[in-house]
């Protein structure tokens, strides 16, 4: 059963106006309620959404190839319709409040009103996304605000690095059709089984790029295949997308940043989630001392 979107403007709408009186106040983040079009396996851990509609609408896009939207998932045992109204679910009935997963954009369509969407079906403590996924049907509900997103491969790199695991899959997929075709570089995913290797990472890449799949041997095996990298003697023209396990990325940002010499403005690095963390705790922990890639 789909639910539509209703046919007044949401409550949000008011809210904007108590915004422009009170400047101070956090605007609200618009939620696309969107209906799920197709899903489709694309291996043992990875499936595949396309969800639109005419929630797509409230869908901000934005400029970057890491684009990235926060899914909203509310408890069934309360009823709740989407959009939900945060504020007062947070001031009033905070239980009931929807958790919130961060996903990356795989593609946008905006002539179809689509978005593609992703997901790791495998390890999610937090038991909402995956299991969501692998049992998501069209005609189903999805609630999403975004998008957010930074990163974006820029026409005068001389030299490509983007690396993570099966998590970084789309931003790398999107990046890799936006280079130019003559762009150099190497891309490394790691996954637990070949199963999961996609084809269309190699297929969008330029000729000049390379892409290796990694299996995860050792503490660090996308650290340790990075510093096999044969490295421009001139660094200068390096762009570097890192991104994955917190602990491993601090690794990395060692190397990159205080070993290999790179300037911070190179490197898109990046933790996409923490061990033994669900996203709650891992979001919450950000702005702590251990939640930091970088020291600063």
């Amino acid at each position: 059963m789909t639910e539509q979107v209703p046919d007044r403007p949401p409550e949000r709408d008011d809210r904007t106006l108590m915004q422009q009186a009170n400047p101070r106040q956090k605007p609200v983040r618009q939620q696309a309620v969107l209906t799920v079009r197709s899903v489709q396996e694309l291996g043992p851990q990875l499936v595949r959404i396309v969800a639109g509609g005419p929630g797509f609408a409230q869908y901000n896009d934005k400029e970057a190839t890491d684009k990235y939207v926060k899914l909203l998932f509310a408890d069934p045992k309360y009823d709740l319709v989407p959009p939900y109204d945060m504020e007062r679910l947070r001031a009033e009935e905070p239980e009931k409040l929807p958790v919130r997963r961060t996903y990356t954009v795989r593609a946008v369509d905006t002539e179809a009103q689509e978005l593609t969407l992703d997901f790791v079906t495998h390890g999610d403590a937090g038991g909402v996304a995956a299991p969501w996924a692998k049992q998501a049907q069209p005609g189903d509900t999805i609630v999403l605000t975004g998008a957010g997103g930074a990163y974006q491969p820029e026409p005068e790199t001389a030299f490509h690095v983007l690396a993570g695991d099966l998590a970084t899959v789309p931003a790398i997929a999107a990046s890799l059709e936006a280079m130019d075709r003559a762009a150099q570089g190497v891309v490394f995913v790691m996954t637990d089984t070949a199963e999961d290797e996609l084809s269309e990472l190699t297929d969008a890449a330029p000729a000049g790029v390379t892409v290796t799949w990694l299996r995860p041997d050792g503490e660090n095996a996308l650290l340790d295949q990075l510093k096999r990298v044969q490295w421009p003697a001139d660094l200068s023209g390096v762009q570097a997308f890192v991104h994955g396990e917190r602990e491993q990325m601090k690794q990395i940002r060692r190397y990159l940043f205080n070993d290999l010499g790179l300037e911070r403005s190179q490197l898109s690095l990046s933790a996409y989630w923490a061990a033994g963390r669900v996203e709650d705790e891992f979001q919450a922990e950000k702005k702590t001392p251990i939640g930091k890639i970088f020291d600063d």
